[in-house]
């Protein structure tokens, strides 16, 4: 599963996460997005968005 961690949360959460691949948003590049784009952006890419 490839989760997606908004940057709202803490970074170190990123460690606790159960996921093949987890990334936070700022890792994305996607800092500051809205979250309608973050969501059209994160769709296609990830399973879950927490």
């Amino acid at each position: 599963m490839k989760v997606l961690l908004d940057e709202c949360l803490p970074k170190k959460l990123k460690r606790k996460v159960n996921g093949d691949v987890v990334k936070t948003v700022p890792e994305m590049g996607w800092a500051g997005k809205k979250n309608g784009d973050l969501l059209r952006l994160a769709e296609n890419e990830f399973d879950a968005l927490r």
